[in-house]
């Protein structure tokens, strides 16, 4: 199952700093929560220099920078505990909730739907969810019958404690506007937006930014939360291992005459991955509710070659159509595109570090991956779940929310998990893009041994849930 690639953490940009340095020191004693923790930070934090910081117009507990839709998720979760929060976004509200912004979507593991849940903010999308029942995996060439190997996934083959859908598709419009209705109101979340960081200065006792407007705020803790070009994250001097794959992503909402059925198909091609997962039906007033096609929808995420993706870009609907039918055949009937088509080029970014001096990065600011497993969204949500019991537990324990040693917290807890799924996405986009005979076959091999060992394959169908490790509170459906 695959992600939608490019999918935007939106973005607070910043023009200067002060940055402070940071360095590894000894062990310390375990927190609240048994969480891991692999090391106390400590940083150099100079006094602050700057006169006008001295009287901001907003003082708060938590400066988000970045209102996508982890970064907005975090500040539902820390305001609704009652953490004071700001979040800074460069892009107008109302241009992110239109239609015509974003016709993506994206996977929502049954973690991440949980934790969504717990906030209150699932209910507002989940009319828009579309169950996700059987994932289907096979391997393939373009034009060519595909391997007799394969593997399926079923929710029925799920231990009587797991029973349900293994995750969801939602059109991230529906989750964007579920995000502003839950934030509208709320006593302890401010989002100034459209507004940029100009400057941030981070030292001892405080975070203290200025907006492009002049306005000032102080935190306690300032987080990036603004995609991959994080522009905290950088000026921090936090370094990343990143590469680029020779691949990009073609996204698009594909309108198919049989229903899907809940199944999302997964078929490796010597490019990489083409997946087609299932979305609901087009309500029946819009222009996919009727004609040959009928309402029915699906996903598309196609991992292509970057040097044939603007040929493709460029076909008309009715060859785009034709290339679609190549590889996936008709088994959903014939296919056309329906609304906008995207491309982004793909790679790996993964920071050494989530944290500096009174600064943490949540989802894409902290580690890009391939979209091969679906996951991508799914693990910046998770960084929120992880952050925000963090400090949820240091303020019930009168610790200060940015002092190193409840950043060393969620440093430890956060980076195993980020590191394992990069690294497992970066493998299986390498062992199945390509078109090497012995590959091939040691691949189709390991696909029908997992198929046919059931506790295998109901762990995978686990961890792809994203409820296998130590899970935050929220990730297993409990509140704050």
């Amino acid at each position: 199952m695959l992600d939608s690639p490019g999918a935007r953490e939106d973005v607070g940009l910043m023009a200067e700093f002060t940055v402070p340095g940071a360095k590894a020191g000894a062990p310390h004693a375990a927190s609240a929560r048994k969480a891991p923790v692999l090391e106390t930070l400590e940083f150099e934090t100079p006094d602050f220099e700057t006169p006008d910081f001295e009287t901001p117009d907003f003082e708060t507990e938590v400066l988000i920078a970045g209102g996508g839709m982890v970064g907005l998720t975090l500040g539902i979760a820390l305001a609704g505990a009652g953490i004071a929060t700001i979040v800074v976004d460069a892009a107008d509200p109302a241009v992110l909730r239109a239609a015509a912004y974003d016709g993506r979507s994206s996977a929502i593991a049954r973690g991440t739907q949980q934790a969504l849940g717990a906030l209150g903010i699932w209910p507002g999308m989940a009319a828009a969810a579309a169950p996700i029942l059987e994932i289907r995996v096979s391997d393939g060439k373009v034009g060519s019958q595909a391997s007799p190997f394969f593997l399926h996934y079923s929710h029925l083959e799920l231990n009587q404690d797991w029973q349900g859908p293994l995750g969801y598709i939602v059109e991230n419009l529906a989750t964007r506007r579920a995000l502003a209705v839950q934030a509208a109101g709320m006593a302890n979340l401010t989002l100034l937006a459209p507004a940029r960081i100009a400057a941030l200065e981070r030292g001892a006792t405080a975070a203290r930014a200025v907006l492009d407007d002049g306005r000032r705020i102080r935190a306690r803790l300032a987080v990036g939360a603004e995609g991959k070009a994080s522009p905290l994250r950088k000026t921090a001097g936090i370094r990343v291992t990143r590469w680029d794959y020779p691949q990009c992503g073609i996204v698009c909402t594909v309108a198919h005459e049989a229903p899907h059925a809940g199944v999302a198909h997964e078929h490796f091609l010597p490019s990489g991955p083409f997946a087609l997962l299932p979305m609901t039906d087009a309500p029946q007033e819009a222009p996919e509710g009727g004609g040959p096609f009928g309402r029915h929808r699906s996903s598309l995420v196609w991992t292509e070659r970057r040097a044939l993706v603007p040929a493709l870009m460029a076909l008309s609907e009715v060859d785009f159509a034709a290339e679609l039918e190549r590889r996936f055949g008709t088994g959903l009937g014939r296919l056309r595109q329906v609304g906008g088509r995207w491309s982004y080029p793909l790679g790996l970014m993964f920071a050494e570090r989530c944290v500096d001096a009174r600064l943490a990065l949540v989802g894409d600011a902290a580690h890009v991956i391939h979209p091969i497993a679906g996951q991508g969204l799914n693990l910046g949500l998770r960084d929120v779940a992880a952050l925000a019991e963090t400090l949820v537990d240091a303020r019930r324990l009168g610790l200060d929310l940015g002092s190193a040693a409840v950043l060393a917290r969620y440093q430890g807890w956060r980076r195993v998990d980020g590191a394992l799924l990069a690294a497992a996405t970066d493998g299986l986009n390498r062992l199945f893009s390509n078109d090497i005979g012995p590959l091939r076959l040691i691949r189709g091999l390991g696909l029908a041994a997992v198929d046919r060992a059931p506790p295998v394959k109901r762990f995978f169908m686990r961890h792809a849930m994203g409820l296998v490790g130590d899970l935050p509170r929220l990730v297993r459906g409990e509140a704050l």
